[in-house]
C-alpha cells in the first residue's frame, strides 16, 4: 500500500535533484554545494533595494520627501489652528450671519488644504512604486550577466523558495556587482 509522507516527499526530491543533476540529502540541503552549475538561482528583491547603494539612495530620497510633506502638514495644522481659535475667539463680536458665512469659507479652505495634502501623498506613494520599477529595469543586465556566469536559466525571488541550499542565492553577489557598476544611482529620483 503507498502512503504518501516524508518518505515519498525525500523520493520525489531525490528524483528531481538527480535528474538536475545535483546531489540530494534530505538533512543538510542548506549547506549543499553544486558540482554542476544549478539552472535555478534566487534572490531576495528586498535585501536588493535596501542594501544597495543605488537602492539606499532612492530610500533616502523618497524618506526626505515623505519628511518634508509630513512638516508642510505640520505646518498647516498649526496656522489652520490659530485660524480657527481665532474665529472662535471673533465669534462673540459676529452676528450669527458673518460667522456662518466665515466658518463656511474656514471649512472650505481646511478641505481644500486635506485634498491638496492628500494628493501629495499620493504622489509621494506613487513616486515609491516607480521608483523601485526604475530601480529593476537598471539592475536587470547586471543580473543577466550573474546569472549567466553561473550558468543559471532562471532567477527566483527567495520569498517565492520554499527551500533552497545556499549555494544558489546570489543576493550578496548582486549587491556588490550593482554597487560597483551603479554606485549610488544613475540618477536621482524624478517627481
Amino acid at each position: 500500500m503507498f502512503r504518501p509522507g516524508l518518505c515519498h516527499l525525500n523520493g520525489v526530491l531525490a528524483s528531481v535533484c538527480l535528474a538536475l543533476g545535483v546531489g540530494y540529502a534530505p538533512a543538510s540541503l542548506a549547506q549543499t554545494t553544486f558540482e554542476v552549475a544549478p539552472p535555478i538561482v534566487v534572490l531576495d528583491r528586498d535585501r536588493l533595494f535596501q542594501e544597495t547603494a543605488y537602492g539606499r539612495s532612492i530610500l533616502a530620497d523618497l524618506e526626505r520627501r515623505a519628511n518634508d510633506l509630513a512638516q508642510e502638514n505640520r505646518t498647516i495644522e498649526l496656522e489652520l489652528s490659530n485660524e480657527e481659535q481665532a474665529l472662535t475667539e471673533r465669534r462673540p463680536s459676529l452676528s450669527v450671519d458673518e460667522f456662518r458665512a466665515l466658518a463656511d469659507a474656514f471649512d472650505e479652505k481646511v478641505q481644500a488644504f486635506r485634498e491638496e495634502q492628500d494628493a501629495k501623498a499620493r504622489a509621494v506613494q506613487q513616486l515609491s512604486e516607480t521608483s523601485q520599477q526604475d530601480f529593476i529595469e537598471q539592475v536587470i543586465p547586471i543580473l543577466a550577466d550573474v546569472l549567466r556566469e553561473r550558468g543559471a536559466l532562471v532567477v527566483m525571488d527567495r520569498r517565492d523558495v520554499f527551500l533552497s541550499a545556499d549555494s544558489i542565492d546570489i543576493t550578496n553577489e548582486a549587491i556588490a556587482r550593482i554597487d560597483a557598476t551603479l554606485g549610488d544611482g544613475v540618477s536621482p529620483v524624478q517627481e
